[in-house]
């Protein structure tokens, strides 16, 4: 054969695919993730095994991180999938457009759970597993420091838990968000943040990403810790030495899988998503090292002894999570907990232990005076700088809502977090100088 005819056969093989086994395409599909590698791993494993020729590539990134990133990215230039446990996220990727309704005809899921949702009722993503909040904790790490085993999340404000427990940034991560969320709704606004500010106070570090929350649980850097309940029951599973509960305050929600508008191979990534939901895709959820939620009913029927079951009722949720008020806030909370919290988490922590100490004293010799010195450095403390009447301002709201914002509104998003970040310094100053005159009147 001529050297021509061999270019002209070759050419013919490219354009059809008839190249033999040995040199077929290799067809890559970009999946943005949050998820740890030990899920992220099998699912690659597991479509590359049952789909020869094929690729998956893991683009990891919080979710923040990665709606930015799927935002920024050019059209057919963009990734492939997006899959996390942040529903309000999917919202805002929906929102702006950036979302591709696909139905992978997989039987068999419900339509809710309890009476969230599991699937964008509009069908831009899908629900792939389920996922409920709650507290992790260190068993020897808490006997050797005597600390009583937590239930709900208003344990974790008791001065008992002072400098022992993390917590990540709703900034940084979007299971972190839906985290406070969930308390927020649960509680209210006013009283949801007075208890996730006393919290905070009472945390020894605010972790640069969720992951950092349970590996410092696990290893014994912190005794305790705010997480997704995979990293509590995928630590129990394998042998950990820690704990975890439900607190009532939770929710049950779908960690969600969606197909992005203008991908680079949306074929490809129609196929990995219906691979995730599929009996098989779903089995993997029940590996000790991912122990997630199936969101397929019948696959609880070969998860190991103990296993949660969300629709046997296993799970008690109180809270009916609502995934468009969280979108409607969802830059607004993550910025106020930054201002307020992670970024003046020093003179937070400050103002919790001067008020724990002045509280101790005055129970063992009361003082009236110096209780309502005391009373007013918790309101200043432990009240947030944004009144409910504030979120249910539209206006308000917008400036942070608003994904492109113009120059004015950008200026003034950016003087309303001076203001807070300032306003929250100055409180918590303040709360530190009175608790230290309330405990001085208690001697």
């Amino acid at each position: 054969m001529s050297v021509g005819r061999i270019r002209t056969s070759f050419a013919f093989a490219l354009a059809f695919g008839a190249l033999a086994p040995g040199l077929a395409w290799s067809q890559t599909v970009t999946v943005v993730t949050s998820f740890p590698k030990e899920l992220t791993a099998a699912y690659k494993a597991a479509f590359e095994k049952a789909n020869p020729g094929t690729k998956v590539e893991i683009l990891n990134k919080g979710t923040s991180a990665g709606v930015a990133y799927t935002r920024e990215a050019p059209a057919g230039s963009r990734p492939d999938v997006f899959w996390a446990s942040a529903p309000d996220a999917f919202e805002v990727l929906a929102k702006d457009g950036l979302l591709e309704k696909y139905d992978p005809g997989v039987k068999g899921i419900p339509d809710k759970i309890g009476n969230y949702p599991i699937n964008d009722p509009q069908g831009y993503y899908r629900g792939q597993a389920l996922a409920g909040y709650g507290i992790m904790w260190n068993t020897r790490y808490m006997k050797a420091h005597r600390l009583p085993e937590p239930r709900e999340w208003a344990d974790l404000a008791k001065p008992v838990y002072f400098g022992h427990v993390a917590i990540s940034s709703p900034s940084r991560s979007g299971t972190t968000h839906l985290t406070v969320e969930t308390i927020l709704q649960g509680e209210g606004w006013a009283k949801g943040w007075s208890q996730m500010l006393r919290i905070a106070g009472n945390c020894a570090a605010i972790t640069e990403r969720s992951f950092g929350v349970p590996e410092g649980v696990t290893n014994g850097q912190y005794g305790l810790g705010l997480v997704i309940d995979f990293f509590g029951l995928a630590a129990q599973a394998s042998g950990f030495p820690v704990g975890f509960v439900y607190p009532s305050v939770t929710a049950i929600v779908p960690a969600n899988i969606g197909l992005v508008a203008g991908a680079k191979s949306p074929e490809m990534g129609k196929r990995f998503i219906q691979y995730t939901l599929s009996p098989a895709g779903q089995e993997l959820l029940l590996d000790p090292k991912i122990s997630r939620l199936p969101v397929l009913p019948e696959t609880y029927r070969k998860a190991p002894a103990g296993f949660p079951d969300p629709y046997g009722g296993k799970i008690k949720a109180k809270v009916n999570f609502d995934s468009n008020a969280s979108e409607r806030r969802y830059y607004l909370v993550s910025s106020l907990f930054d201002q307020t919290i992670t970024f003046r988490h020093k003179e937070l922590v400050a103002a919790t232990k001067a008020i724990d100490e002045a509280a101790a004293r005055l129970a063992r010799k009361p003082n009236a005076e110096a209780e309502k010195l005391l009373a007013d450095a918790r309101a200043l403390a432990f009240t947030p700088v944004v009144d409910e009447a504030k979120m249910k301002d539209d206006g308000f709201v917008a400036v942070f809502r608003d994904t492109k914002r113009d120059a004015a509104k950008q200026k003034q998003m950016t003087a309303l977090e001076e203001h807070w970040g300032n306003e929250a310094r100055r409180n918590y100053e303040r709360a530190a100088e009175l608790a230290n005159k309330a405990a001085s009147m208690a001697r």
